[in-house]
């Protein structure tokens, strides 16, 4: 069934839409439809996903063979917790670079560069020769990892603030999911069957690489030529039309960083996602030199860290917009902190741990609250400062790659015991952060009060038309300053402007 795609004022690539959407919201849908694939909401959503999914595909393929690889090249533990160090830093630069981007260009073509882009040196993993050329390579493999910017960024372009906690929390769960996928197709699945080919085992880690390259690469064409960049059509064709306005990238960039909020964010999104890139890359070692088990054995039972994406973000972001539902904003920081609370706790279990079976079972609760902190912190972003989305996002999503470099350098200079506790004081002590965010117009966790129209917005009652209820009114002015010295009198897509 088709929804009309409100009044032609403007020009539209859509005339109608097949799912509900909020006029003034910039056509953003307001429903989940899990199962459509239609343009223009849904095939950007499952495209989100899908690109962020072999993003991990590439960008941890060589991990749970990191023991084979060791063996090879004569390689210490230092040099390895080095070439994961590099794996997961070199994002780090290019999420803030993609947040600002995508602010001006979209995310539908920086998506797929990026990731055709990560697949070349994924292809080349095979022809390492020496520590320093592995981390060199993991380092430029590691720039995929930004795509996670473009994924939550496609989707708070597409979906109301009163569903996009669910929505970015699905898309990166089904994204990260990748991670654990890769650790058994690459340590259970394709490296054994490489080996069952007659190939030794260090001919096979060097060859199976070459089919995520394949995948990521064909992933990234396909997704520039079929879906867009907003609900309206392409950046690029709503400029043209005087649908949208330029929007600078570097004012949109000073934005976002210059509110504290973004930066407490970035540091408990380190203490979640920089945690499970830090476990992609430590636990089939880590259960393989504890337990003496098996590459392939090990690499099966690390996956399962990854798996909770399946679920337990999808969950997470879901938990949070019921919370906001109940209690606005402040309901979102408290299942913030408590997910992350938890997190540091389970932790701090797992490293006392000496039964694999235990271990395990520890191992995937500890795992599911990572993930629904991952999607709790990106069921606030949205609301810091809208207009400056895709920089906040870039941020902050560059916090969890931070925090994995942090790990990393603790588990590769400290013993395993004490690295991992080091990890869990770290987690706690984010959780308490939630008593500093603030957000204009919102209530904080334990101060303040939420503003009529936000208490109106998150109980569903109804407002005046053309007001984005949960936008405060300090962000016309960050929307103005957007638009620079645009001549376009056509009203950005930032929806304060209407108001």
């Amino acid at each position: 069934m088709s929804v009309p795609a409100g009044e032609a004022t403007e020009w539209k690539k859509y005339d109608t839409y097949y799912i509900a959407v909020d006029p003034n919201q910039d056509d953003k849908a307001t429903e989940i439809k899990l199962l459509s694939f239609k343009r223009p909401h849904m095939r950007a959503f499952h495209f989100s996903w899908m690109c962020f999914f072999t993003a991990f595909f590439i960008w941890f393929a060589i991990a749970p063979l990191l023991p084979e690889v060791k063996i090879s090249l004569g390689l210490t533990k230092q040099q390895i917790w080095t070439s994961n160090i590099c794996s997961v830093a070199g994002t780090i630069f290019m999420r803030f670079v993609n947040g600002p981007l995508c602010d001006k260009y979209g995310a539908r073509i920086l998506m797929g560069v990026v990731l055709a882009a990560a697949s070349i040196p994924c292809a080349l993993t095979g022809l390492v020769q020496t520590s320093a050329q592995l981390c060199t390579l993991r380092f430029f493999i590691g720039l995929g990892g930004s795509t996670f910017v473009m994924c939550q960024y496609w989707t708070s372009r597409m979906f109301t603030k009163e569903v996009a906690g669910t929505a970015n929390a699905i898309v990166g769960g089904w994204g990260n999911l990748g991670g654990g996928v890769t650790q058994l197709v690459m340590g259970s699945m394709l490296f054994p069957l490489f080996k069952s080919a007659g190939m030794s085992a260090e001919k096979a880690w060097r060859t199976v690489c070459i089919v995520p390259a394949v995948v990521g690469f064909c992933m990234g064409i396909i997704t520039i030529k079929n879906s867009d960049d907003a609900p309206k059509g392409q950046y690029s064709e709503m400029k043209k039309h005087g649908t949208m306005a330029e929007v600078s990238a570097a004012a949109s960039f000073r934005t976002g960083a210059m509110n504290v909020n973004t930066w407490l964010l970035f540091v408990q999104y380190a203490c979640c996602f920089g945690v499970e890139l830090t476990m992609n890359n430590a636990a089939a070692t880590y259960f393989r030199v504890k337990f003496d088990l098996t590459t392939e054995k090990a690499a099966a039972i690390a996956s399962l860290f990854g798996w909770m994406n399946l679920f337990a973000r999808g969950v997470g972001g879901y938990l949070s917009d019921k919370s906001n539902a109940k209690m606005g904003m402040r309901g979102r920081l408290a299942f913030q902190t408590l997910c992350l609370v938890m997190e540091g706790v389970m932790v701090y279990i797992f490293a006392n741990s000496n039964s694999l079976g235990f271990a395990i079972f520890l191992m995937v609760i500890f795992s599911s609250f990572v993930q629904a902190a991952e999607g709790s912190t990106y069921g606030i972003v949205p609301y810091v400062n809208p207009p400056a989305t895709g920089s906040i996002s870039g941020i902050v999503g560059a916090g969890g790659n931070t925090g994995a470099v942090c790990f990393g350098l603790g588990f590769r200079n400290l013993e395993t015991m004490q690295a991992f506790y080091l990890m869990a004081t770290c987690i706690v002590v984010s959780g308490v952060l939630s008593l500093f965010i603030f957000i204009k117009g919102h209530a904080g966790l334990i101060a303040g009060k939420d503003s009529p129209e936000v208490i109106a917005a998150y109980k569903k009652s109804s407002v005046s038309a053309g007001q984005t209820l949960e936008i405060p009114e300090v962000d016309a002015a960050a929307a103005a300053k957007l638009q620079g010295s645009s001549t376009k009198t056509a009203p950005i897509y930032i929806e304060e402007e209407e108001a």
